[in-house]
């Protein structure tokens, strides 16, 4: 009797290590981003700084695997289902149309939704305090943001006369909406353009505009493929002399004159939060959708000089950053 026992100690016990070193495999973090790696890697390391500093160590606890669309909206659909098929226990999506494709999809894991603008609106929360799906996340809408940086802009350019435009991808921002709040800055601003481009041939059609409307002024809303080709469009705006403010620091390097945006930075570390709540049993659905809280406002006075353009001292005072 003592024998049988040993012997089925024995075939046991591979049996029980192998349950254990299953248990103890690190669990999979998708990440899903419209972007490209390069722009991203700031975020990235914040993800992971985030997922760290909750205890969670790579390679051991948890394996992150990214995939990014390089600003090509169509191959999202694809990287997901390339995610997907790895079989991760949570995924990241990053931006508005990373997110809008995982509701498609219908996945049906957790989505921890990353800079995007209202979850109710986007089909992804029944209300933003109880989700109530497969959705949460920390969203950088903010009510007015949109106007402060026309108003930033008309700090930054002296007038009259103002012509002013924004640039928005409409597979990611809903033109209409933008139109609509737009209205009411026309009263003191004066009539604002508005150019859509989702790809860079998009660009010498929205320029021509520009040219022919006599717009001195331009407001670039952030975006996976405007980020992509931000130099093509720094150059073309250099080229024109045009000044313009844009959302996220990242995008100056591309020439531009300011940028106003929630902090990215701290938004992809606060992701790693809601991961952690999910990764220990939390239901995505019972996670209240957050707001970041805090802005950034970056001048680029280098650029400002090239334009000849002098930033006011109550721009300079409150910025927090100016890129000399």
């Amino acid at each position: 009797m003592d024998r049988r026992r040993w012997v089925l100690g024995c075939v046991a016990l591979p049996v029980a290590s192998a349950a254990v070193r299953a248990q103890t495999r690190p669990r999979l973090i998708a990440v899903l981003n419209g972007a490209n790696a390069a722009g991203m890697s700031d975020m990235v390391e914040e993800l992971r700084a985030g997922l760290a500093a909750l205890g969670h160590v790579e390679g051991r606890d948890v394996e992150l695997q990214f995939r990014f669309a390089e600003g090509q909206p169509g191959r999202l659909p694809g990287l997901l289902t390339e995610l997907l098929g790895l079989h991760p226990a949570v995924l990241v999506a990053v931006g508005p149309r990373p997110v809008v494709v995982a509701r498609d999809a219908g996945v049906a894991l957790p989505v921890v939704a990353v800079h995007i603008d209202d979850p109710v609106q986007m089909g992804i929360a029944r209300t933003a305090a109880r989700p109530a799906g497969r959705f949460t996340g920390i969203s950088a809408a903010f009510e007015g943001v949109l106007e402060r940086r026309m108003q930033l802009l008309a700090d930054l350019v002296p007038g009259p006369p103002r012509r002013f435009a924004v640039m928005l991808n409409p597979q990611t921002v809903n033109p209409d909406t933008v139109r609509l709040a737009m209205v009411p800055l026309e009263a003191t601003l004066g009539p604002i353009a508005q150019v859509e481009v989702s790809k860079a041939a998009d660009l010498d059609a929205a320029f021509k505009t520009f040219a022919r409307e006599g717009v001195n002024g331009l407001v670039v809303l952030a975006d996976a493929t405007l980020w992509v080709i931000r130099h093509d469009i720094g150059q073309r705006c250099q080229a024109m002399r045009l000044p313009s403010v844009w959302g996220g620091r990242g995008y100056l390097d591309a020439g531009g004159v300011a940028s106003y945006q929630g902090d990215l930075r701290s938004m992809y570390r606060r992701s790693a939060m809601f991961v952690d709540k999910i990764l220990k049993g939390t239901p995505p659905g019972e996670i209240p959708f957050e707001q970041g809280t805090k802005f950034e406002l970056v001048v680029n006075a280098r650029a400002a000089r090239e334009l000849k353009l002098t930033v006011p001292p109550r721009v300079r005072v409150a910025a927090d950053e100016v890129i000399e």
